[in-house]
């Protein structure tokens, strides 16, 4: 049974390996990708279910105990998680084999993204800080690859940036597990945060999670670490977009709400002043951006900003309703930030460009795609009963019950400027007199999967009776480290 914890890391791996030798069978290629997919989906689905029925599922690898042993831990908080990124990836993987290029699908493009998902679920299961920041590498060096595939000239010049940035950063992240190793004598995340309390140097382990936080934000792209983001997600091809946009920025802000209700838990007060501010400011800066670019796909990209902003906003509140809501809304933002990629992407495709100026009347041929759209930019901005609106109430009554007004005000208006800013393309891009001029292109077999995410977008709004008792479950647990700590140490 302990074995379960790594199959969401195997199957993608032994997909990719696979994939990697049928890269000259393109049709093989699809139908294997959509039958790993699917397969990696139910066993995920079946770990969930017994992760919530039966506890926590541990793997000590080598049969070496914690915390001296590699550890994979499947708890109720990474494992949802994990489940969500299997199901959007399975949309993404219906999406692309008819979307993708073959020459692109021929130079590994579903390898690495196998690659990029055994690497995400690594990140999201790892029980170990250390490797953290292996799985870290294993999917950068995915993306690094898929953010380069079809070199454009556009794609070179922003992957070099994407690629430097996150050098940088793993520099500074496996630099700072050094100084915590020095401080604490271990790396297994369990391990740590029980021996923390036990340090009298709590100034230089403060400092220490200051710096740990300052690298996840750079790669969830927070204010004011965002600046290689909007760009760099918009180069590549919709598919490697709604990837990137939808896991990459969400295992560093899964990594700071995992390390900061696990380890850092002491001087809240200063670290969740800082949160509080940097959410806001991340609100604030990302809506400017979405509003001040005519670029559909830059829209989007803005708009990863400020969720992660929000998710923040939860973890610097530090109570259950708040830290509920950052869960809801990260579970939301996962999924219907992949389908809105995937939308400006077919949008981009039928109009034959991403500037809004040159758009106009695309309602009258792509009514489908036109009132989807709609809707994702309803469930985006959180307009009840959708899933924004219950991760963001949650968030409200979090703040309100702390009197942190102001933030919840930030969020407010935030909320009401990203519906327009994904409201434009809309207006601008659908409404209008038909152009005569634009041929009309197929998009048979492109809406299926965007139909996928979003309905299951809407039933976490509407069936959020449903889903938020485990929600609430997650937050508990948070909340309370030792279950994690006894959990793992066995204690």
């Amino acid at each position: 049974m302990t074995n379960l914890a790594i199959l969401p890391i195997i199957i993608p791996l032994f997909a990719a390996i696979i994939l990697a030798f049928t890269t000259k069978k393109v049709k093989l290629s699809r139908t294997l990708a959509k039958i790993f997919t699917i397969i990696n989906l139910a066993f995920i689905g079946y770990i969930t279910y017994e992760v919530f029925t039966k506890g926590s599922i541990i793997l000590e690898t080598g049969s070496w105990k914690a915390p001296f042993g590699i550890i994979f831990v499947a708890d109720i908080f990474s494992i949802v998680i994990v489940l969500t990124s299997s199901i959007l990836t399975t949309a993404i993987i219906f999406f692309a084999t008819r979307t993708v290029s073959e020459n692109k699908e021929k130079h590994y493009f579903y390898a690495l993204v196998f690659f990029l998902i055994s690497g995400v679920s690594g990140a999201f299961l790892t029980g170990d800080l250390f490797n953290l920041f292996v799985f870290f590498e294993v999917l950068l060096m995915a993306s690094y690859g898929l953010i380069t595939l079809g070199g454009d000239k556009k794609q070179l010049r922003e992957s070099l940036k994407y690629v430097i940035i996150n050098l940088f950063s793993s520099i500074v992240f496996v630099t700072t597990i050094a100084f915590l190793y020095s401080v604490v004598g271990t790396v297994n995340m369990a391990h740590i945060a029980e021996r923390v309390h036990e340090v009298e140097q709590q100034g230089i382990l403060t400092v220490i999670g200051i710096v740990l936080f300052f690298v996840f934000a750079t790669k969830a792209a927070l204010f004011p670490l965002y600046y290689w983001m909007p760009k760099s997600y918009t180069v590549p091809n919709p598919v490697v977009s709604a990837l990137f946009g939808a896991l990459l920025t969400k295992v560093g802000i899964y990594s700071i709400i995992r390390v900061f209700t696990l380890i850092f838990v002491f001087e809240t007060d200063l670290t969740h002043t800082i949160f509080v501010w940097i959410a806001g400011l991340s609100m604030i800066f990302g809506v400017i951006g979405a509003l001040s670019t005519k670029n559909i796909k830059l829209i989007v990209a803005y708009n990863v900003i400020p969720s992660i902003g929000f998710i923040l906003f939860g973890l610097a509140i530090f109570n259950q309703d708040a830290l509920s809501g950052s869960v809801y809304y990260l579970l939301h933002d996962m999924i219907i930030k992949a389908a809105l990629f995937l939308i400006v992407g077919v949008v981009v495709y039928v109009a034959g460009t991403s500037d809004l100026r040159k758009m106009g009347g695309l309602i009258h041929n792509y009514p489908g795609l036109g009132w989807i759209l709609f809707l994702s930019a309803f469930i985006l901005a959180g307009i009840p009963p959708l899933s924004g609106f219950i991760g963001k109430v949650l968030l409200l009554k979090g703040s309100f019950s702390n009197d942190q007004i102001i933030i919840g005000l930030v969020a407010l208006v935030s909320s009401l400027l990203i519906l327009y800013s994904i409201m434009k393309i809309f207006i601008y891009g659908f409404w209008g007199d038909k152009q005569e001029d634009l041929p009309k292109k197929s998009t048979k077999g492109l809406l299926s999967p965007i139909i996928f995410l979003v309905s299951i977008s809407v039933f976490l709004g509407v069936g959020a009776e449903l889903v938020y008792p485990n929600i609430e479950l997650i937050s508990e647990y948070l909340l309370d480290p030792e279950i994690y700590i006894n959990s793992v140490l066995k204690e």
